[in-house]
Parts: structure tokens; sequence; C-alpha cells
């Protein structure tokens, strides 16, 4: 199951499925673990209990426990964070910014334009195929890495990825149990409150599949938190730091739509046009200076915190790319003028 819109994913926790079962109606109860070793091909039960302790075995769409006992007519799934793979993920010699690596986990500070994974449209020059071609080099023992979040095309920033299925598990579950500490920073259009906490479902638009929408009501998409607060202002824009509790698709951009500050120079978002400001010539010029120094979203994964396999904590954190640091800087420095501009 792949989705239409792979090459424009935000920081996610998104699960897909791999594997899809219907109990038989005569189904006589068996343990949940035993019943899918015989129907999925190459793997252990340790492997299928590593699994449902990350809440990737799902029964009649609720996570279950290895110990669940299958009944007639139950609908299994398994889900997995990402895709399941079309084709095949060639090896290539990309350049990375390695923030950190060992034998079960690498972080890598991600620029923008470079898309996570392989999917249509986009089969090549991904994370994945970087990650690929570096543990090849490195001599890994697995060669390829197994994903437990993403982030957007356009987004840059930190992001981890396990080097083998135990690793992958255990960070598995803490993206379920949202312990992971993730910040983001965003340039957004207005001036915020101070801080504040964004509440809403989000799933996709109706009118748009390619976006997605807050559903204050929650009759439809996923339970989403965002928490914000107010770094600097600007006066027509401000900088802010998200804080996710949970990790929707789109999750920052949709939410930070839905209070009225969308992320600038977001195009899918409504933030690629003045949104706050007055008409006069030279602050239209002005904003498009600052449209051309930052052509995407203006949101950058800062940092990373998560207790690694081995028990230890661990956090990282990265400087903000250069586009993001010429657009702050230009809005700061007009802002310190006294919008003279006007």
């Amino acid at each position: 199951m792949i989705e239409e819109n792979k090459d424009n994913i935000e920081e996610s926790n998104e699960l897909f499925e791999h594997y899809n079962f219907v109990a038989d109606p005569g189904q006589a109860l068996l343990r949940i673990d035993k019943w899918l070793m015989n129907r999925v091909e190459n793997v252990t039960r340790n492997k299928i209990q590593n699994a449902a302790k990350s809440g990737l075995i799902r029964v009649n769409g609720k996570p279950v426990k290895s110990n669940y006992k299958v009944r007639p007519a139950d609908d299994i799934s398994v889900v997995m964070p990402e895709p399941p793979r079309d084709t095949e993920i060639l090896p290539e010699n990309i350049p990375l910014n390695i923030v950190y690596e060992d034998d079960d986990v690498i972080v890598i500070n991600k620029p923008a334009g470079m898309v996570v994974h392989p999917a249509y449209a986009n089969f090549d020059g991904t994370l994945v195929n970087a990650l690929h071609y570096h543990f090849l080099q490195n001599n890994s023992k697995h060669p390829l890495p197994f994903l437990v979040h993403r982030i957007d095309k356009d987004t840059s920033g930190l992001i981890m990825a396990a080097k083998n299925e135990e690793a992958q598990s255990f960070l598995g579950r803490q993206f379920y149990d949202h312990s992971i500490e993730r910040k983001y920073n965003a340039l957004v259009w207005g001036v915020t409150e101070n801080e504040g906490t964004i509440e809403g479902n989000v799933g996709r638009s109706e009118k748009d599949r390619r976006v997605m929408k807050v559903y204050p009501d929650g009759d439809f998409g996923k339970h989403a938190i965002t928490h914000y607060k107010l770094l600097e202002d600007f006066g027509y824009v401000s900088l802010i730091q998200c804080q996710l509790e949970t990790g929707r698709t789109h999750q920052i951009r949709a939410h930070l739509k839905y209070i009225g500050h969308p992320l600038f120079a977001d195009n899918a978002y409504g933030g690629y046009k003045i949104v706050k400001g007055t008409t006069f010539t030279k602050y239209k010029q002005f904003v498009n200076n600052c449209f051309a120094l930052i052509p995407r979203q203006a949101l950058h994964a800062k940092s990373l915190g998560f207790i690694h396999p081995n028990g230890e904590k661990m956090f990282f954190e990265s400087d903000l790319a250069d586009d993001m640091i010429a657009a702050i800087d230009k809005w700061r420095k007009y802002a310190q003028v006294g919008m003279q501009l006007k």
C-alpha cells in the first residue's frame, strides 16, 4: 500500500500494511505469533513477538500482544513504518551528514529536497538509497536501513534509522508510546501566543488527497497533538518551536494552518503568499526576496531524543539549514529597523 504522495511526507509514525489475513470461520483459538508463523515467509517467532511489542500486529484494527488468541473471522494485519518495497533498492553514493552511528542506530541531518524512502516518482536519490550504499561500504551486517520514522522531502533536519530489526522494534515502540522527543523550528506567518497546544484530528482532505486537514470534532482522521512556543517575534512572521506529541503525516503543517499561522513558503498549506503585512509594493518585493531564499516550507527537525536499545538516553541537536537561516536573518533585520519597508 503506497500512498499517492510519498515524495512529500512530514515526520510521521504512520504505518503501512505489509500483510493482511482473515481467519477462517472455523478457526480454533491459537496464539497469534504461532498463527502468523504459518502464513508469513522467512519469519521467526521472535520477530513476530518483537513486532507485537511495538504495536505492529493489529487485529480488527487494534494492536494486540503476541499471546492474543486468534478467533474466527479476525481481520489480521502486519504493519511497518515504511511502505512495502515494490522495487529493488539500489545503493547510491550520495553524501550524508552523519550525526551519530553505531551498530544499532544511525542519525542523519537530512537536507531539504531529499526524499526518505523510494516510492512512486522517486525511485532513486533517496535517503534509503544513500544509506544502503553507506552500509555496504562499511560492511554492515544488514545492507538496508530499517526506518522507524520519516520527515517530509522539503523539511530539513534530524532523522534516525535502525540498523537491525531488533533496534527497529525497540525504537518503534517509543514512537508508538509517544516517548520520542522531537522538536522543530518553524518560521510561520503572524505572531503566535507565547506558547500553546494544538489538538485536532489530522486526516486527508476530502477535496485534495495530497494534503491533510484538521478535523477538530474528531469525526475523521487520527488524533494529533502539537505543542508550540514562540522563540522570536519579527512582526509579520515569527520563529517558533514545535514539539510533536504524536506524529501524523503533515501534522505540523496542517495544525499551523488550522490556527492561522501557516509555515512561511509552504505552498501546499497557504504559506507561499503574503498572509500578514501591508499592500505596499516594497513590502511585496521584500517578501518575494524572502521566498527566493527558501523555496520550500520553513521547517527544520531541530532535535531528537530517544532511549538507545542499550538503555542509554540519547539527545541530538542540529543547526538550521542555510536557506532557513538566510530567511530568518532577513526577517530579523526587517524587524530591527522598525518595518521601514511599509
